[in-house]
């Protein structure tokens, strides 16, 4: 029994030493030329299930025709999805223009 819980907890702790935070980046036209950002939150339920607010890039861009988009998880919104368990899971929109 004692090898079972040991081996549990070995995996466990692995799979969140492991786990990693989410970037997706997109680049359109000739990407960020100016280096400006603007950022704005996302807000999902259940683990991102359902969306409540989602930014958008292309407003957030003002008509600029080369921009860079990144949406990743935070290190702050990583935390807040760890203590919510995953019943709010925010995400950070950053526009590069």
């Amino acid at each position: 029994m004692r090898k079972i819980i040991s081996t549990f907890a070995l995996v466990l702790a692995t799979s969140l030493l492991l786990s990693s935070c989410h970037t997706y980046t997109v680049t359109v036209g000739e990407g960020s030329q100016t280096g400006i950002e603007y950022k704005e939150k996302n807000h999902y339920l259940i683990e991102g299930l359902a969306a409540l607010k989602v930014s958008d890039p292309v407003k957030m861009a003002h008509g600029a025709k080369d921009y860079e988009v990144t949406i990743k998880h935070t290190f702050v919104d990583g935390l807040i999805h760890v203590l919510t368990f995953g019943v709010y899971a925010p995400t950070t929109t950053i526009v590069r223009k």
